[in-house]
């Protein structure tokens, strides 16, 4: 299959096909992840990581695939370039695209949700790139979608229920699992972008999808449409509820993440502090954790391992858990666990991993391996890197 040259902007625009080959050289590329079948396929090649908005993950996943692959990333800002705005002169989207067609690879571009005026001006400006460019434009996460992101994810839930990390890739063992992707709380004002193609991902690949949110934080009615068609098309079923209870009835993953609402722009202007204050109006009496913040947990365990460092954050059965902030080498798991005892994956942020309510305390070691569901792991970013900057492996 021959990728070489394509735009990725969302996953699904590409086929069930070539998503999975994706994964399949993704899993092929971390089993031999320094393998000399690699390790020179961007040899001499530079990929541009235009990053509007900062990252710690996306920029080092980018950054060691193209190293690992034998190329060079180039970090650029906008502060460093002479780019033409609304109110300052300089190079248009036409002439930059051009430019950076005649010295990169493949270019990267981040732009999240408090550099644009209005939803939907980051994806524009990606599709703007691409028309101009000569060179494949990825998303490196912007206002709508997130497609390494959901190949990641992908592949790390086809891990955990299949033969385990390290072990390849079926997604169909997917098939006939129940995603659930729920609002997390926090004092956050967080773009859509990496929910929405958790849902798009888990539909296409045949998982039964729920989206619960607390009134008022509905998502792009576009996705929606896409998920429900995704489903269809597969048996599956898809219901949107306000009630976190039903969401997470017969759950296999659990995804929770914070999002904002559909009026965090008003008239050009991103309204960061009112999301916040929105956001955190949702907190259920009684789940309070006076160090932590209001109605922002309840358990916090940490567990030491060989080579492991997990951070466990558990809040009651509502909307009300948040993010810890920094988790330099940890992998962190934070969710709303309803009153039952099944065991459900939980996918906050960027890590997976699983556990039994009942084993809250007492993790074993054995049943937590090195997830693949962050893109700092790399290896569906280098699948993309290798696949659409040359001829695939």
């Amino acid at each position: 299959m021959d990728l070489y040259g394509r735009d990725l902007l969302t996953t699904q625009e590409w086929s069930k096909a070539e998503l999975e080959a994706v994964l399949d050289l993704a899993a092929a590329m971390k089993r031999d992840r320094f393998s000399d079948k690699y390790t020179s396929v961007l040899q001499h090649k530079t990929f541009l990581m235009f990053f509007y908005n900062p990252s710690v993950r996306t920029r080092q996943s980018f950054e060691a695939a193209a190293t690992e692959l034998g190329g060079h990333a180039q970090f650029l800002e906008p502060k460093a370039m002479r780019l033409r705005t609304a109110i300052t002169a300089g190079e248009t989207v036409e002439d930059a695209a051009r430019v950076m067609s005649r010295y990169g690879a493949g270019l990267g571009i981040r732009i999240l949700e408090d550099k644009i005026a209005a939803y939907g001006q980051g994806d524009d400006l990606l599709r703007e790139y691409a028309r101009w460019s000569d060179i494949p434009i990825i998303s490196m996460a912007h206002d709508k979608y997130h497609p390494c992101q959901g190949l990641a994810d992908v592949m790390g839930w086809a891990e955990w229920f299949g033969k385990g990390p390290g072990r390849g890739v079926d997604p169909g063992v997917l098939q006939g699992k129940k995603l659930l992707v729920t609002w997390g709380h926090g004092a956050l004002a967080r773009s859509w972008c990496s929910v929405q193609e958790a849902l798009l991902m888990g539909s296409r690949f045949g998982m039964d999808v729920a989206l619960a949110s607390p009134e008022g934080y509905d998502l792009d009615p576009a996705v929606i449409s896409w998920t429900e068609q995704n489903c269809a098309e597969n048996g599956r079923t898809f219901i949107i509820t306000h009630d976190v209870r039903e969401g997470y009835e017969g759950a296999h993953v659990v995804y929770s993440r914070h999002w904002m609402s559909p009026q965090a722009y008003q008239d050009g202007e991103f309204l960061k502090p009112q999301e916040i204050e929105k956001a955190l109006q949702h907190v259920q009496d009684g789940v309070r954790a006076p160090h932590e913040g209001q109605g922002q947990g309840i358990a916090f365990v940490v567990l030491d391992g060989v080579e492991r460092r997990i951070a466990v954050k558990v809040c009651g059965p509502a909307f009300g858990a948040s993010t810890p902030n920094a988790f330099s080498s940890a992998w962190s798991f934070w969710g709303m666990f309803p009153p039952t005892s099944q065991t459900i994956s939980v996918r906050p942020y960027s890590w997976s991993s699983s556990f039994n309510r009942r084993q809250i305390g007492r993790c074993e070691p054995d049943r937590i391996d090195r997830p693949s569901t962050s893109t700092s792991s790399s290896p569906a970013v280098r699948t993309i890197c290798s696949g659409v900057f040359r001829s695939p492996v």
